[in-house]
């Protein structure tokens, strides 16, 4: 089933929507899965360090999601346009906001890059760590922030794939970096040691770095895959490709008025369009993050005092429950696709049909995850951690969280319909009014009389009415009327030779 079936025009049955769905779903929820198996890893190789060592990669974790949450956010505004113009069959707009976003995006990774390293001094203190802890909690989130410049070229570059249709490749890639990400920390963490396979007895070399050998190789394994992305995607992905045997034609043979328009669209700097459209889809996205990672740093203070072996089994369970959503990410990303391509093209009610038939089928996922989850906890914990306490209690944890799947991928998966077609101010301040109205009030006080289950419980709670909400969005429409305006709804093919930066007028 072609993606390209919905800048045609042509009417889609029932199965080819649920065909082309499940064409998108499935390579991003193997990535999603990939992505959070080497979480898995990583946590379960720093988890064999000991307490302190899982607790200072536990301490900065939520605020590391603030950080790259917000990078990933800022890319959205160049990916979903990109979506749009690819729905409108304008393709060569869609490779200069392609062209434009890489310029934007990497100034934001290093504006926030160096935030982040202007923080991570007395970061670890702010949220309540002991001085056993600080030190490496400090070491670990300086690492990744200065890398954020590169990752969130890959963020743009997976998302102009994905917006393109190309699930497959941004998939692959993820795979790929997770598995770097494996070999790198093998070598990086661990010290020289003995190992035995297959009855033989190898010495493996190893640099002994602990906490910081885990941050340079997840960060070495992305700047690896931000160079693949970014290759394939400005060379061979042909809806967005402007490098090599794509660009249209050479200079020499360009009129007057082509080689203006040429030099309007090989331009890397953003034009008032262009990036008029990527803050008004990215800056509640953005702010969204923010304040959701903060309610998240808030947790993370609330747990704090209690006790170490809470601490780690609070950042140990989160890891585990991201088995279960991360399905749900990978639907809302061929959600966010697949309607943003409809809405470009003009096909408000195909749109409409996409969202349901994707939250539906993350709902039912997520709820099969949640059952699993609730069966396997204590074996899923056992293989982060060989700590008993950490274990029993992250189990606890996930059994109360594990209800709450299904509500959470309506919440998941309906975000991602509505960031398809650029309506994000909404779900944004749904997103985190839930979390700062529901969540950190009800786990501040449950904390007190129920620990760290009282705090997961809360979390429950609100993910449930958080699914709720968007759910009413998603039936009253509401979501279509407000998402991004072009001069033009659809743009013929023959238009796409040369197209001025007016075709993404802004609202």
């Amino acid at each position: 089933m072609n993606i390209e079936l919905i800048s045609s025009g042509q009417p889609l049955t029932f199965r080819q929507r649920l065909s082309l769905t499940a064409r998108l779903a499935w390579p991003a929820i193997i990535a999603q899965l990939s992505s959070i198996l080497m979480q898995y890893i990583d946590a379960a190789m720093v988890g064999r360090l000991g307490a302190d060592p899982s607790a200072a990669v536990g301490l900065v974790s939520t605020s590391l999601w603030l950080f790259w949450g917000v990078c990933s956010a800022a890319t959205v505004g160049f990916s979903v346009q990109i979506a749009h113009r690819i729905g409108a069959a304008d393709h060569e707009s869609a490779k200069r906001i392609f062209r434009q976003g890489i310029t934007g995006s990497f100034l934001f990774g290093v504006i926030v890059g160096l935030i982040g390293l202007i923080i991570a001094g007395p970061l670890p203190h702010w949220l309540g760590g002991t001085d056993t802890v600080c030190s490496d909690a400090t070491l670990y989130f300086a690492v990744f922030v200065a890398a954020l410049p590169i990752l969130t070229l890959n963020y743009l570059g997976s998302g102009a794939l994905r917006a393109a249709g190309n699930m497959v490749v941004a998939g692959g890639l993820n795979v790929m970096m997770c598995i770097l990400d494996v070999i790198f920390n093998f070598f990086l963490i661990f010290p020289t040691r003995e190992i035995s396979f297959a009855g033989m007895h190898l010495m493996m070399p190893g640099a002994d770095l602990g906490v910081l050998g885990a941050a340079l190789g997840t960060v070495g394994a992305e700047i690896v895959t931000a160079a693949s992305v970014l290759w394939y995607a400005t060379t061979r992905e042909k809806r967005i490709a402007f490098l090599g045997k794509f660009r249209i034609k050479k200079e020499s043979s360009l009129s007057s008025s082509e080689s203006q328009h040429k030099k309007k669209r090989d331009r890397w700097i953003p034009s008032g369009s262009i990036l008029h459209n990527a803050l008004r889809i990215a800056a509640p996205m953005t702010l969204e993050h923010a304040v959701i990672c903060g309610a998240q740093i808030m947790i993370t203070i609330i747990v704090a005092p209690l006790g170490v072996f809470a601490i780690a089994a609070n950042s140990f369970a989160v890891t585990a429950e991201a088995l279960c959503y991360m399905p749900g990410y990978g639907i809302a990303d061929a959600a966010t696709t697949l309607t943003g391509q409809s809405y470009g093209a003009g096909r408000k009610p195909l749109a409409k049909q996409f969202g349901w038939l994707t939250v539906g089928l993350g709902m039912a996922i997520m709820g099969v995850m949640g059952i699993a989850l609730w069966i396997w906890a204590p074996d899923v914990m056992s293989l982060l951690t060989p700590v008993k306490e950490i274990q029993d209690l992250g189990s606890s944890s996930l059994r109360i969280e594990a209800w709450a799947e299904p509500m959470f991928a309506a919440a998941i998966v309906g975000y991602g319909v509505m960031v398809g077609v650029g309506d994000t101010v909404v779900p944004a301040i749904m997103n985190f009014s839930s979390i700062w109205l529901v969540r950190v009030p009800l786990a501040a006080i449950l904390a007190g009389t129920m620990g760290l289950n009282g705090v997961w419980l809360a979390m429950c709670i609100e993910l449930c009415f958080r699914g709720a909400i968007f759910l009413w969005r998603l039936a009253s429409g509401a979501w279509l009327k407000h998402g991004l305006k072009h001069d033009s709804q659809s743009v013929p093919e023959s238009s796409e030779a040369f197209q001025s930066d007016s075709g993404l007028g802004s609202e």
